[in-house]
């Protein structure tokens, strides 16, 4: 009878971007490259606007689309990313929206199976399985 050892790798932590200012959400480098493909596709003059919305398994969920930089709002908080590789590009979220998301990181993953974007929110007190609703 032989015995194999199994060796796991701790995951290494993924490099993050902050907004040009130091406040925002928080963008992983996977996710920073999809969303400048994204930006890229959506042509000029849009930007991302994060928020979230009542809804979703365990009461709240995210929303991300990219909108017209005309549709955004006077109140809302405005961050620009400047990725060293890849073209600048303004987040924006409604003051209330905020106030759940704050100190959020955004990741992204190429996984079959739970791929797409990640949500990690630091306020959430629970999160459903498919990490797309959150409580607080």
């Amino acid at each position: 009878m032989s015995t194999e050892t199994v060796t796991t790798v701790a995951a290494q932590a993924q490099p993050t971007f902050t907004a040009k200012d130091g406040k925002g959400i928080l963008i992983t480098e996977p996710a920073m490259k999809q969303l400048g493909a994204l930006m890229n596709q959506q042509g000029e003059a849009k930007v991302l606007r994060v928020g979230v919305r009542s809804g979703g398994c365990s009461g709240m969920s995210y929303t991300m689309d990219f909108i017209d930089a005309s549709a955004i709002q006077g109140d809302d908080e405005h961050y620009t990313y400047e990725p060293a590789d890849a073209p600048s590009f303004a987040v924006v979220c409604d003051p209330k929206s905020l106030l759940y998301i704050y100190g959020m990181q955004l990741d992204f993953s190429s996984a079959l199976i739970g791929g797409g974007f990640n949500f990690t929110n630091p306020n959430a007190s629970q999160t459903c399985g498919c990490g797309s609703s959150f409580a607080v």
